[in-house]
C-alpha cells in the first residue's frame, strides 16, 4: 500500500462538523470508520491484483482539497452539455455542490423524490440510513473509503412504487478546473417495486487542470423495477477520475449501464452488480476512446446469486497515441445460481503502435447448469478491409475513419437516447481522420 498524504486526516478533522449530516450519529460513525479505513489501508499499488495495471503514485504524492464554492457561474456555459435543452429533469452540481434553480423541473414528479444528498440528509435522513453506504466495501483498496469520509453532496433519487419517469433524469457534474481541487460526490438511487426511469451522469469541465473527482453511485432496484443508467465521462486531459457504481437487483428487475470514457488523464471505473433474486437481468455496455497518454481502467463484477438470472457485458476500446486501457471483467456464478446465462466480451482496436490494451475476462462458476461465455480481442485495423475501401475511391484517412466508426457502432446502437448517441457520434468522429466524410454513414446507420 501507499500511505495517503497526512494532510487528508487534518483536512477531515477540520471539515467533519461542517459536512452534510454531521449531526446524525450514523453518518458520523460511517465517516469516522471510512477515514480510519482510508488512512490504514492507503492507496493500492500495482502489487494489488485489482490495480495491477494502474499506477497511482502520481495521486499519492498530491494533496487534493475541496475548493471554495464558485461565486458565479453563467448558465450559458452549460448549454453544450444539455443537448439543446432536450426534455429532462436536470440537477446541476458545480465542484461537487448542488446549484439549485439552474434548471427547474419541467413537471412535478408524482411519487418521485429528486433532490441533492445534502438536502435529503437534512430533511428526511431516515430514508437514507438503511441504504447509504450499504453496498460499498470500505476495507477494499481504492477510493470507496475516501469518498465516504469526504462525501459532500450528490443526487438522491427515490422512485416510489410503480412510478414511471417519462423524461430522463440528468445529473450534470461540472468542474470549474481549479488546480489540486477535489470533488467527492455520492449518489443514491432507490427504485421501488415496479418503477422505471433513465438516469444520466455527465462529468465535464470548464477548464483543463490537475484535479481529482471521486464519485460513488449506489443503486437499489427492487422487484420488477427497471433502471437505465448512463455515465458520460468527458473531463479534461489532466484530470483524474475515480468512480464506483454499485448495484443491487431484486426479482425480475432490469438494469442497463452505458459507460463511456472519453476524457481524463487517469480514469478508473468500478462497476459491481449483484443479481440477488430470480429473474434479474443486467446489461453492461461500455466504450472507451483514448489518445495521448490517457489511462482508463474499467473493472466490472457481476454476481449471479440466484437461479434464472442473466447478464451481458459488452465493452470496447479505441486507443491512439501512447494511451492505455484496462478491462477486467469478473463474473461469479454462486452455487445456488442454476440455469443462469452470462456473456462477457471485450474488444480493443489499436490505432497506434504505442497504444496498449490489457484485458482480463474471468469466469468463476460454482454451479453446473449454466450457459456462460467470454472472450476478448486486441488488434489493429483490418488491412484487407482498408484496401477494399481504398479500391472503391475512398482516400485512406476516410477509409480508416469508417472502419473505426463501424467498430464502435454496435455499442452506440444500444444507447436509446438519441441526443446522447448523437453527441458521442460527433465526438468520436471528431477524433478520426476524415471525420467530415462520416456524416452520410452515421445518418444511414443510426437515423
Amino acid at each position: 500500500m501507499m500511505t495517503p498524504h497526512a494532510g487528508y486526516r487534518d483536512n477531515f478533522l477540520a471539515l467533519e462538523d461542517s459536512l452534510p449530516g454531521a449531526r446524525l450519529p450514523w453518518v458520523k460513525q460511517l465517516r469516522t470508520q471510512a477515514i480510519e479505513a482510508f488512512m490504514d489501508t492507503g492507496l493500492p499499488t500495482t502489487r494489488n491484483e485489482a490495480w495491477k495495471y494502474t499506477d497511482l503514485r502520481s495521486l499519492a504524492r498530491k494533496h487534493f482539497s475541496h475548493p471554495p464554492a464558485p461565486s458565479h457561474l453563467d448558465k450559458a456555459l452549460l448549454s453544450r452539455w444539455t443537448w439543446g435543452d432536450a426534455p429532462a429533469h436536470r440537477l446541476v452540481f458545480v465542484d461537487g455542490r448542488y446549484i439549485p434553480d439552474f434548471y427547474p423541473f419541467r413537471q412535478m414528479l408524482n411519487g418521485v423524490t429528486l433532490t441533492s444528498l445534502a438536502t435529503a440528509l437534512a430533511e428526511h435522513p431516515e430514508e437514507l440510513e438503511a441504504a447509504l453506504g450499504r453496498r460499498t466495501d470500505l476495507e477494499a483498496p481504492g477510493f470507496n473509503a475516501f469518498n465516504t469520509a469526504f462525501m459532500r453532496d450528490g443526487a438522491y433519487i427515490r422512485l416510489g412504487q410503480g412510478a414511471v419517469v417519462e423524461h430522463p433524469i440528468h445529473l450534470l457534474f461540472v468542474s470549474t478546473g481549479q488546480r489540486d481541487a477535489m470533488a467527492t460526490v455520492r449518489n443514491l438511487i432507490v427504485a421501488e417495486a415496479g418503477s422505471a426511469a433513465t438516469v444520466i451522469e455527465s462529468w465535464v469541465t470548464l477548464a483543463d487542470a490537475d484535479y481529482l473527482t471521486s464519485t460513488v453511485t449506489e443503486i437499489l432496484i427492487e422487484d420488477n423495477a427497471r433502471l437505465e443508467h448512463y455515465k458520460l465521462e468527458q473531463e479534461g486531459d489532466a484530470a483524474s477520475h475515480m468512480g464506483g457504481l454499485y448495484v443491487q437487483q431484486g426479482r425480475d428487475s432490469r438494469f442497463t449501464s452505458h459507460n463511456t470514457a472519453l476524457g481524463g488523464r487517469l480514469v478508473r471505473n468500478d462497476l459491481h452488480v449483484n443479481l440477488d433474486d430470480s429473474g434479474a437481468e443486467c446489461t453492461l455496455n461500455g466504450l472507451t476512446v483514448t489518445r495521448g497518454r490517457q489511462h482508463v481502467d474499467n473493472h466490472t463484477r457481476i454476481d449471479h446469486k440466484r437461479p434464472h438470472t442473466s447478464s451481458n457485458a459488452f465493452y470496447k476500446g479505441i486507443l491512439d497515441g501512447h494511451s492505455r486501457s484496462v478491462f477486467s471483467g469478473h463474473i461469479k456464478v454462486h452455487q445456488d445460481a442454476q440455469q443462469i446465462s452470462a456473456r462477457q466480451y471485450n474488444h480493443n482496436l489499436l490505432l497506434s503502435r504505442d497504444a496498449e490494451a490489457d484485458a482480463r475476462p474471468q469466469l468463476e462458476i460454482h454451479a453446473d447448469d449454466v450457459q456462460c461465455a467470454h472472450g476478448c480481442t486486441v488488434g489493429a485495423l483490418d488491412e484487407d478491409a482498408l484496401f477494399y475501401l481504398c479500391s472503391r475511391a475512398l482516400d485512406e484517412a476516410t477509409a480508416r475513419g469508417l472502419l473505426v466508426y463501424a467498430f464502435a457502432a454496435d455499442v452506440l446502437e444500444r444507447m436509446q437516447i438519441r441526443p446522447i448517441r448523437q453527441l458521442l457520434e460527433s465526438q468520436l468522429s471528431g477524433r478520426l481522420a476524415g471525420s467530415g466524410a462520416l456524416q452520410g454513414y452515421r445518418d444511414e446507420v443510426f437515423h
